[in-house]
């Protein structure tokens, strides 16, 4: 290791501690001990400009331990993004700081992914080199390499430890993704101690089975160690490299290999001793000599080489293959499915009773050829959530330009994927599985709604309608718990117009992700349906009535009885208005004078009807109002007899009606 580079390093190094130790918070230990791993990587082998931070062929870099930000907020400021600068780094975990706990997508600039859950930045990374390789795959031509770029992921024991990592890089294995390559911060330490007290796996052995290359680094300050480790990953093209780089947590200070190291800060004391080891001034809080930035200024210029040879070489492309520039400009547009609002055809659907699982499918292949990055795929369940796009192909080590992805029996990992496929950029991503599995989803929707991707999820068998399979298989309480969610859009569709609709607010959102609810069972199309549905609730069944005696609202396949309970009520002189509401998020962001002509407040007597648990509906019935929702888990029975059972008729709707006036 030269002087300056070493200088480098060990700036690194200072500038994280002094970042934890200033704000008397945060993870000192990954970035003493993984920075000289971090310099050599984007020094030396990343192809990156902090000038356009969002060149489209850039290598991407991924924290996945996204604890140690200090390492990463310290490379951004030395490499020049976004001019974060040292007063940043000194506003480290400070309230509107560009330097919060974890890094945060859309916040800072250069950061790839939110991170902060363990092994969440491995799923994601595995979705950006599944993205590399299809737009690849799609776009390049012989001499025209326009897409080709690695994706790189930092981790450290706790990320190997997570389901999330088996998963995801098990189905990277199995897909050969050759440039993806991970960097294991491997220093066997975790808060409690030493791994081996719950980890004493062969990490390497499992990745070698999972189809993976694996290197060791013996020493993690080699620099020249660690630059072989990576030129010998991109040099296998067919699989995806793992690369153990053995480290000391808290490198350079008093505490180094030590659990103390890694969640707190260093203390004055320790501060000091590891600047007089690492030959820095005692006295001076986030110091960098200038002859480093003078260093990385020069670095840098290999980046912006690199892509102004890529824009020369993507001009000549364009001149070549007009037609592959006119894709590429769709792929990247994000209001391209704006105009099917008024496109008939897509609005078009057979008039017949259908479940919306079906109907969706439908849609799902009308916006195939309509959204040319349009991508997706299920948990091993696409014949059931019918999300196979027909003559597309499917995605696979042999052909990386099919659309149909196969994710396995691995929600967790799916949809920490499809936001890795949705970050990189020039796709638009959906993933599936049953609705009851969003618990295995939730955790990477909740990261999917922080970052603003606008990820669908296809959540089908909505409800105790499942039948057979019984209470395991049959959602009672998810409704409430993805609604409970910020910035998070639940569409539940009652018939093929809604279900339309909610594919439209889908592939049209920019910041919000959605989860399409769908239904096992057939359905009846309504006379009443409409686009007002992308409002979120809207009027299916008017009364005659301006002011109704009461007003019936539900969501999905219990409209149907609700719209019947509504003609039984009429015939005893009862004048009730049905509300279709499918989405509650969209509703209540609609202004007021809307939500009154809707909801008036001078009618009291209201009911909300929905095969899930009541929570959430008491902002709509009020005081004066009631529901009929399930109370318990499901049983195992024919649909008609469970919605019979926990009293999804129109009978008892009725009966509840009658309650409330």
């Amino acid at each position: 290791m030269s002087n300056i580079e070493t200088l480098s390093v060990n700036s690194l190094r200072v500038l994280a501690a002094d970042a934890v130790q200033k704000a008397n918070s945060g993870h000192p230990g990954l970035p003493l001990g993984a920075a000289a791993m971090a310099y050599e990587l984007w020094a030396n082998h990343m192809n990156h400009n902090p000038k356009n931070p969002k060149w489209s062929n850039r290598d991407r870099f991924i924290l996945s331990g996204g604890h140690g930000s200090a390492l990463l907020y310290s490379l951004l400021h030395l490499f020049g993004y976004g001019n974060l600068s040292i007063n940043d780094l000194a506003s480290f975990r400070q309230l509107d700081s560009l330097t919060p706990g974890h890094p945060e997508y859309g916040h800072t600039v250069g950061v790839e992914a939110t991170t902060g859950p363990l092994g969440a930045g491995m799923a994601m990374a595995v979705g950006m080199a599944m993205a590399e390789a299809h737009l690849a795959a799609k776009f390049n031509k012989e001499g025209y390499p326009v897409v080709d770029h690695y994706t790189f992921v930092l981790g450290g024991d706790g990320c190997m430890m997570e389901g999330i990592s088996y998963e995801s890089m098990s189905l990277a294995g199995t897909l050969g993704l050759g440039k993806l390559i991970v960097l294991y911060d491997s220093n066997k330490i975790s808060i409690e101690g030493n791994t081996d007290i719950a980890f004493r796996e062969d990490v390497a052995k499992r990745f070698e089975a999972f189809g993976f290359q694996t290197l060791v680094v013996e020493d993690g300050n080699n620099l020249e160690e660690i630059g072989a480790a990576i030129k010998a990953a991109k040099a296998d093209t067919t699989r995806p490299t793992l690369i153990t780089v053995k480290t000391k947590i808290g490198y350079g200070s008093p505490r180094e290999g030590m659990a103390s190291a890694h969640g707190e800060p260093l203390g004055a004391d320790n501060i000091k001793a590891l600047r007089e080891k690492l030959g820095f001034p005692v006295d001076k809080d986030f110091y960098v000599p200038e002859e480093v930035y003078s260093h990385i200024n020069e670095l840098n210029k290999k980046g912006e080489k690199a892509e102004a040879e890529w824009s020369q070489m993507f001009d000549q492309y364009e001149k070549a293959y007009p037609e592959m520039k006119e894709l590429w400009d769709k792929c990247q547009d994000e209001n391209i499915a704006a105009d099917l609002l008024t496109d008939e055809e897509f609005w078009a659907y057979p008039d017949k009773a259908d479940a919306t699982r079906n109907l969706s499918g439908m849609v799902i292949n009308r916006i195939k050829d309509l959204v040319p990055g349009f991508i997706g795929g299920s948990a091993d369940l696409s014949p059931s959530t019918k999300t196979y796009m027909k003559d597309e192909g499917d995605f696979s080590k042999e052909n990386y330009e099919g659309r149909n992805l196969h994710f396995g029996v691995r929600e967790l990992a799916m949809a920490g994927i499809g936001n890795g496929l949705t970050l990189h950029g020039g796709l638009r991503a959906f993933v599936s599985t049953f609705f009851v599995f969003s618990d295995y989803v939730k955790p990477m929707a909740r990261l999917s709604s922080i970052m603003g991707l606008p990820l669908t999820f296809v959540l089908t068998h909505d409800s105790i309608g499942v039948g057979e399979d019984g209470p395991t298989h049959e959602p009672v309480e998810q409704l409430a718990m993805l609604r409970a969610m910020p910035n998070f859009t639940v569409f539940r569709p009652a018939d093929a117009t809604e279900t339309i609709a909610g594919w439209y607010y889908a592939v049209t959102s920019k910041k919000t992700p959605t989860a399409l609810v769908l239904t096992r069972q057939n359905l009846p199309q309504y006379a009443g349906s409409s686009k007002e549905a992308l409002k979120g609730g809207y009027i299916i069944a008017p009364s005659e009535k301006e002011v109704p005696d009461a007003i019936i609202v539900a969501s999905g396949s219990e409209v149907e009885i609700s719209v019947k309970a509504k003609e039984e009520l009429k015939k005893e002189g009862i004048d009730v208005r049905v509300v279709s509401m499918p989405s509650m998020e969209l509703f209540d962001s609609q202004s007021e004078e809307y939500k009154e002509s809707i909801l008036p407040k001078k009618v009291r007597a209201r009911v909300a009807v929905e095969a899930a648990i009541d929570f959430g509906w008491s902002k709509y019935v009020g005081l004066d109002g009631t529901t009929v929702t399930m109370k318990s888990f499901g049983a195992s029975a024919p649909a008609g007899e469970l919605f019979k059972k926990f009293g999804f008729t129109a009978e008892n709707v009725v009966a509840a009606v009658k309650s409330v006036l």
